[in-house]
């Protein structure tokens, strides 16, 4: 029997060396196939989470990239809606600022369901408009503001609804925590915190615009602008002038506190006035500023001007003569006196009773020419400019001739802002010296530096002398406050309704000094149309209700002003004309 030898396998064939060292560079040497198996899964899982992560990368990166463009966006159209600088009166109270406030935008090209979106919209905030809403979303623009400075609670609430391509976007909303105290000086600004009215609109045309438009107007950047105004003088004269608003039932009221030696204008109010934090109110024709951007004839404060005017050229004194036994007749015109002394009186009594004849016998001594020459050089003829960009520009005759010159000199036929007025008497009492006021604070040092001599020291002293005397037995008596040694000029000017004087609709002035033995303030009220009640006697002229406005008015702020009073003081003509005599 012959041995059966078995079989040998089949041998397999040999694997090429590449694919070898392929396998051997992936999964080593003796790997089995389950481990192979797993090697491949973990790789492909591996592949598929990088390409998702990818994805989702990229969605987020648009999702924030499409917001910061859209927000890149507003801020580039509304940069001025920006931060501005804090506004502070004279010893750091706060008069203007800025709080964050969101706003409602939205995405015209993102958002998938524009009629849900406005549906859902309009429910959660009734005073969106729907139509208006619609119109901006309907657009295929790429930003569209919906609602600016809108409240934390309406925000969650549109946060709430998750509606794709609508968003928030953080803002400055400039607020003015002393409301109607300041309204007039501060102005305000409109929805993108953008200056259209008194400082704020200064700050703008100072360069404030070009800094936003270049990304540099910061908050740490800003420091806050100090004015002049005194909050708590403008408090006090803002109270008296409401008080006499309404007990004398007038139409307007006004009234300044100026530094007679620096130009600073420490209070100044316009009544009716309006609150910067409710816009609208600006828009009514008659809150407009009364003290700068209207201009009346100020009446027989502008005797004032013209007295100095004759006292500062040597040909006239305090003791010269004028005839006032009867009426001035010009021409067809008949000048008269309100209280005819029918005598002949002097330049004193010129001023005290307040004497239009003679008034205008003065100013015709003078000459038309030598009027319009020293009015001119009082700052009286041109537009005064200050950092308020409201102005107006006085009203002159086109042909000055001597009937011009005779009522000028009692204050009708021109008209003058009653701030271009308060400048003129300042330099009539602080040693003649003219200096542009200002409602930026401002020292003595640089008002001496951009001052300008307008008549003579001696000149001064008399017409501050003119002044007491006034308060003492003249039309000023009653704003006689004591302690203060306060002198003023009263002014009852006649309106002019249809072409001629209404001698029932006039407007008051009184403008007052103190003390007039060292003048530091000068305060002017004004009062539009008064009416006559039963403590004026039915009478409606300056003494009965400006006069008296005025010395409740500097009974208020003297002691806020640092004025100590000082009681037993010699009369105007001891204790000014003689002292102005020793010195000269």
């Amino acid at each position: 029997m012959s041995a059966v030898t078995p079989a040998k396998p089949a041998e397999k064939p040999a694997e090429p060396w590449r694919q070898r060292l392929i396998r051997s560079l992936l999964y080593g040497r003796n790997v089995d196939r389950a481990a192979k198996a797993r090697a491949r899964v973990g790789l492909a899982m591996l592949a598929f989470g990088a390409v998702y992560a990818l994805i989702g990368g990229r969605l987020v990166m648009f999702a924030i990239g499409a917001d910061a463009h859209g927000a890149r966006r507003a801020a580039a159209q509304e940069v001025v809606a920006t931060a501005r600088p804090d506004i502070v009166d004279r010893n750091g109270a706060i008069l203007a600022t800025d709080v964050k406030a969101s706003s409602l935008f939205g995405e015209p090209r993102r958002i998938i369901d524009k009629d849900e979106a406005i549906e859902l919209l309009t429910a959660t905030v009734p005073d969106l408009d729907e139509a208006e809403v619609r119109e901006r979303l309907k657009t295929r623009k790429g930003f569209a503001w919906l609602k600016r400075e809108i409240t934390a609670k309406q925000q969650q609430d549109i946060h709430k609804l998750g509606i794709p391509g609508i968003g928030f976007l953080r803002e400055n909303k400039r607020v003015y925590p002393t409301g109607n105290e300041v309204a007039h000086l501060i102005g305000l600004v409109n929805i993108d915190n953008q200056g259209i009215a008194g400082m704020e609109k200064w700050l703008d045309n100072q360069g404030l615009a070009d800094l936003h438009r270049a990304g540099f107007a910061t908050d740490r950047l800003q420091k806050p602008i100090e004015l002049s105004v005194d909050l708590r003088v403008e408090h006090a004269l803002r109270d008296e002038l409401l008080k006499a608003k309404e007990k004398y039932h007038t139409k307007a009221a006004s009234g300044i506190v100026s530094n007679v030696k620096t130009g600073e204008i420490v209070a100044m109010v316009s009544l009716p006035d309006f609150d910067p934090n409710n816009p609208k109110e600006a828009h009514d024709p008659d809150r407009i500023n009364r003290l700068t951007t209207g201009v009346y004839e100020m009446g027989s404060t502008f005797k004032a001007f013209t007295l100095a005017m004759a006292l500062d050229s040597g040909k006239i004194n305090l003791n010269t003569s004028w005839d006032a036994r009867g009426n001035l007749h010009y021409g067809k015109f008949t000048i008269h006196d309100s209280h005819p002394l029918g005598r002949f009186i002097n330049t004193k009594e010129v001023f005290t009773f307040s004497s239009n004849i003679g008034a205008a016998r003065i100013a015709l001594g003078q000459g038309v020419e030598a009027h319009k020459a020293f009015l001119g050089k009082m700052g009286q003829l041109t537009r005064l400019r200050t950092e308020l960009p409201e102005s107006a520009a006085p009203l002159i005759p086109r042909r000055w001739g001597e009937l011009n010159t005779v009522t000028i000199a009692f204050g009708q036929g021109m008209s003058v802002a009653p701030l271009q007025a308060v400048m003129g008497i300042n330099a009539l009492v602080n040693g003649g010296y003219l200096i542009p006021p200002t409602f930026m604070k401002r020292s003595e040092s640089e008002a001496a530096a951009m001052a300008k001599r307008v008549i003579r020291t001696e000149t001064s002293d008399k017409m501050r002398f003119l002044m007491r005397l006034n308060a003492e037995i003249g039309t000023a008596k009653t704003a006689d406050v004591k302690g203060y040694y306060v002198g003023g000029k009263t002014g009852t000017s006649e309106k002019v309704i249809n072409g001629r004087y209404a001698k029932k609709r006039v407007l008051n002035s009184f403008t007052a000094i103190m003390p007039c033995d060292d003048p530091k303030y000068q305060i002017l009220i004004m009062l539009d149309e008064p009416q006559a009640i039963p403590e004026t006697k039915g009478f409606i002229t300056s003494g009965w209700n400006a006069v008296p406005t005025g010395g409740k008015v500097i009974e208020r702020i003297a002691p806020l002003l640092g004025v100590e009073p000082r009681f037993d003081l010699p009369p105007s003509e001891r204790l000014i004309l003689a002292a102005s005599r020793t010195t000269q």
